[in-house]
């Protein structure tokens, strides 16, 4: 393949449902002859930035990622390869797996991201191999694309062993891992995994204070009211020394967590303007540098995109870097980036808008 900075039309790829094509900078998805998109695999779509706001921000492309990548027919070891290898060729920049340890039959709780309260798969009885797992065994097929969890439950994990986990595959991995995290929907599953429903957004914050000290800390020791270590000796660390956390979800408890302690998030269905102004005002009253690169303050700009393919129409975005000032609504169908470090996310099911 022609690197995809060409300014012609350079080449095509078939990954295992979709076809991406670059031409001028801009890649385009549509079908690859299935009647819908399987789930599985979400269709990814924006125009590059215009020359002003590359200009302006020192960038000339946004970047994508692929995500479920762990479900449907990517759970076949050999088809996951193919998936992430096509997608490293293709130019995107990251996977991202999902979690559910175990899924009660009949369960109670509602997941939040649909009219019916269950989750795509309905009873919760398929296939959904473990995101770290999973990541390490195509980690070891690719060398660029990074691997991120979209999410990890965080606080049904150890936060030792999970820090031990991370730091591990990101060493392995070269430096590649993105830790995308959330509290969690399923009382049920805390439930059976014998962890405190009411206060997994205590654990969260918590855990991550002391991730972050097993990563960085050259003999850690932290002490909280859910963990404590003393002069633990943790290696490897990960190769820059953090992993970077990012906080998912849709309520304005994520927005505030996101502003005060995380490097970044991605609205599970939308970025709204509340939502963004709460990651600004958490951001700011906690004395965080607005300027740092994956501190996420304030809201991405918004440009009209012309989308190429009809399934590709709703969007999401996600985000890690500083913003411009210049907040907008997004109207639907529009694509919404951040100059930098943005994920313009589309997928068949979703709602519109960002």
């Amino acid at each position: 393949m022609t690197p995809k900075g060409s300014s012609e039309r350079v080449d095509s790829m078939t990954t295992p449902n979709v076809v991406i094509t670059y031409e001028r900078n801009r890649p385009r998805v549509a079908s690859a002859g299935a009647s819908a998109p399987e789930p599985a695999l979400a269709l990814v779509t924006a125009a590059a930035p215009d020359a002003t706001i590359g200009a302006t921000f020192g960038v000339s492309a946004m970047k994508f990622g692929i995500r479920y990548c762990n479900t449907g027919r990517y759970v076949d070891p050999a088809r996951a390869v193919e998936l992430v290898q096509a997608a490293e060729a293709a130019g995107f920049e990251s996977a991202w797996t999902v979690e559910h340890t175990v899924i009660a039959k009949g369960y109670q709780s509602a997941y939040p991201y649909s009219d019916d309260g269950r989750l795509p798969g309905g009873d919760g009885d398929f296939m959904l191999p473990d995101p770290q797992i999973w990541m390490a065994y195509v980690a070891a097929r690719t060398n660029r694309i990074k691997l991120a969890t979209g999410i990890l439950i965080l606080p049904q994990h150890n936060p030792v062993i999970c820090a031990k986990q991370v730091a591990t595959l990101d060493y392995m991995s070269g430096g590649r891992v993105l830790l995308g995290i959330g509290v969690g929907w399923l009382r049920e599953e805390f439930d059976a995994l014998g962890v405190p429903f009411a206060e997994r957004g205590a654990r969260t914050e918590e855990y991550m204070h002391a991730l972050r000290a097993l990563w960085s800390m050259d003999v850690p020791t932290y002490e909280g009211r859910f963990v404590r270590f003393h002069n633990a000796y943790m290696r490897p660390k990960p190769v820059h020394g953090t992993v970077p956390i990012i906080i998912g979800g849709h309520s304005k408890a994520a927005a505030s967590r996101a502003g005060r302690l995380a490097d970044g998030f991605f609205p599970a269905r939308g970025a709204s303007p509340e939502l963004l102004a709460i990651v600004r005002s958490a951001a700011e009253a906690a004395g965080r540098d607005r300027n740092r690169s994956r501190l996420p303050p304030a809201c991405p700009t918004i440009r009209r995109s012309s989308l190429p393919s009809p399934h590709a129409a709703p969007a999401e975005c996600w985000f890690r870097s500083p913003a411009s000032p210049d907040c907008k609504a997004a109207p639907p169908g529009s694509t919404a980036y951040w100059p930098g470090r943005t994920r313009s996310i589309a997928t068949p099911r979703f709602d519109p808008g960002c």
